[in-house]
């Protein structure tokens, strides 16, 4: 079984690391739990050892169809299918996502997790630690990933794995971060929608002050966008990525 570089496939065998991704995702024995592409499986193996269910999404084919015959469990389901056209409403509520994700997947998988009309509880992810980094990223740093995560959830940064330790080894070292959604919306007054177009037109150009890069990405004048940066308290020649979760919260109650 030959790792599909198209895929990303980097498939980790170290014990600790695995063990760690299963403590991240707090998971327990009556959990089910939702891995992206399991690859061979060792993941898997632990997984169905703590949880109640594991259903496992994989993408290969080839992959899919000897999962269940490698790992030799009860409570696992395969679907081989693309995960960003999974149907998570069909999980039952409550469930956790424990992975070991493709580089290039990570952004969408992330956003389509969060904004499932039936999202995890909790995630751990095994991700490209830059990315990992980016997600926890404090107001100076911030990005589009960072606030979409934040909005919904708590992130923090765990164990790092070294690249050494995958087959093949990536360029970069990986590491795990814990996704914990909140309890309550962190804003109950807020149009989620709203928030996002004014966060995405606020990023459509981090080089550029927000006055510009708002005024260009929703097609309004700089003096109309002047007066809700004031009515929020913001200044004019802040840019993107040093805003605060409310400062946005702020930006979009007085876009309206």
């Amino acid at each position: 079984m030959n790792p599909k570089k198209s895929l990303g496939q980097h498939w980790l065998h170290d014990y600790a690391s695995l063990t760690a991704m299963v403590e991240a995702g707090e998971v327990g024995t009556t959990d089910t739990v939702v891995e992206v592409g399991p690859g061979l499986g060792t993941l898997t193996k632990k997984l169905v050892e703590a949880a109640r269910e594991v259903i496992a999404i994989e993408l290969d084919e080839l992959l899919a169809v000897n999962l269940k015959g490698r790992v030799g469990a009860k409570n696992l389901s395969v679907e081989q299918k693309n995960v960003l056209e999974y149907d998570f409403s069909s999980v039952e509520p409550g469930y956790k996502v424990v992975a070991n994700i493709p580089y290039y997947l990570t952004s969408n998988l992330i956003r389509t997790l969060l904004e499932a009309s039936n999202p995890p509880s909790v995630m751990a992810l095994l991700v490209q630690k830059e990315v990992a980094e980016r997600i926890v990223a404090k107001p100076g740093q911030m990005s589009i990933l960072s606030v979409s995560v934040q909005f919904y959830a708590e992130a923090k940064l765990l164990q790092v794995v070294p690249a050494e330790l995958f087959t093949p080894p990536p360029k970069v070292d990986s590491q795990i971060i814990q996704i914990k959604r909140h309890n309550e919306p962190l804003f109950t007054d807020v149009d989620v929608d709203q928030f996002f177009k004014v966060v995405k037109a606020g990023f459509s150009e981090k080089r550029k002050k927000l006055r510009s890069s708002l005024s260009g990405a929703l097609n309004i004048s700089k003096d109309e966008v002047d007066s809700w940066l004031s009515k929020a308290g913001i200044n004019p020649d802040s840019r993107a990525q040093e805003l605060t979760l409310n400062d946005w919260h702020m930006l979009c109650t007085n876009s309206r």
